[in-house]
């Protein structure tokens, strides 16, 4: 099933490998070494508006290794793709 990350942007729900708190996660090194790799490769997409702080990153396995800078909390990311698996649950 498919949910809103940010920006007019929905994501499958079986793509998504890991949602991760830029607070958090941010801080560590290895999560740093790990973000700037992957934006010298050209694999991060920017779903904050400008002037708008990212709060977390997906990283998806479509299309290859892609990772998604999001202005919502993991929390908030949850939540809309549990809803979105209980919506397709009520179309059966």
């Amino acid at each position: 099933m498919y949910f809103h990350a940010g920006q007019d942007f929905v994501l499958n729900t079986r793509d998504v490998l890991g949602v991760f708190d830029l607070d958090t996660a941010g801080a560590s090194r290895r999560t740093g070494d790990y973000l700037r790799r992957a934006e010298q490769e050209g694999a991060v997409v920017d779903l904050c508006a400008p002037g708008t702080l990212p709060k977390s990153f997906l990283v998806t396995d479509f299309p290859g290794e892609t990772v998604y800078v999001s202005p919502l909390s993991p929390a908030a990311l949850k939540k809309r793709a549990e809803r979105s698996d209980m919506d397709s649950c009520s179309m059966i």
